[in-house]
């Protein structure tokens, strides 16, 4: 069987949606030959991921712990636990939507040239409604650099990193997830653009939460000296990236 590693960072306030999460990831039907597994970090000690999950002895789940350091360090740790050929990001408070594994997988093998997927999403609000995201790509291939250029232009990403596949060796080769407090799924993708072509779905892949405790919601998200820092180290990285290959 082939793997697709599902990496998942949780930390307490996260906890109340883990088992919503599970259920979409249960719910996945898969193409023959392909299993799944998810790798859960506890982002600190005692975080107790497991007592949220209805079934916590699935035996495809794999739970570990590390020092409190935010979600890029929970993710590399998970990475570092992963067997996967393709590793998908879910964040602890949101779901898949049905079909979004198998979507994932049929882009990246019709397409062995690209190394990353990313899907519509529709934001899930604390009323249970469901809001489309505006501003999405035409469906199908994305050319190198496309995220970077619309990066520069916006200090959004072009497509929702939180909808990320990708090529286990393209995620090694970056080093996991930047080192930053926040916007460091924004950070991964930009570089991945960068060098390698990519996909979107428009079907949609994930219902994003939206809830007072998600990180997006802190008030140093959107601006100040530290947004401003992280935008900045995000585009010098990837300009970096651009500069060596395409001078090579």
């Amino acid at each position: 069987m082939t793997v697709l590693s599902v990496v998942t960072a949780i930390h307490p306030g996260a906890l109340p949606y883990l088992g919503a999460a599970y259920q979409s990831l249960t719910s996945q039907v898969l193409p023959d030959g392909w299993t799944w597994e998810w790798c859960i970090q506890e982002d600190g000690v005692d975080v107790g991921a497991r007592a949220a999950l209805p079934d916590p002895t699935d035996p495809r789940i794999h739970i570990g712990s590390s020092r409190k350091g935010g979600p890029a360090v929970a993710r590399t740790m998970a990475l570092a636990r992963s067997t996967g050929s393709l590793i998908k990001v879910l964040d602890a408070d949101d779901e898949l939507t049905a079909g979004a594994l198998a979507r994932d997988i049929s882009a990246l093998e019709a397409h062995p040239r690209i190394g990353w997927t990313t899907s519509r999403v529709l934001d899930l609000m604390p009323d249970g409604s469901l809001q489309e995201f505006e501003g999405d790509p035409a469906p199908g291939l994305i050319p190198r650099e496309a995220v970077l250029t619309h990066w520069r232009e916006h200090h959004r990403p072009q497509v929702h990193p939180a909808t990320l596949c990708v090529r286990r060796d393209l995620v090694m080769l970056l080093g996991g997830w930047m080192a930053l407090p926040a916007s460091e799924d924004t950070g991964l993708l930009t570089a991945l653009s960068v060098i390698s072509e990519g996909y979107f779905t428009r079907e949609p892949g994930l219902r994003y939460r939206k809830h007072p405790g998600q990180s997006t919601a802190h008030p140093d998200h959107g601006q100040g000296a530290e947004w401003a820092a992280r935008m900045s180290i995000i585009e010098a990285r990837a300009d970096a990236l651009a500069a060596l290959i395409n001078h090579s």
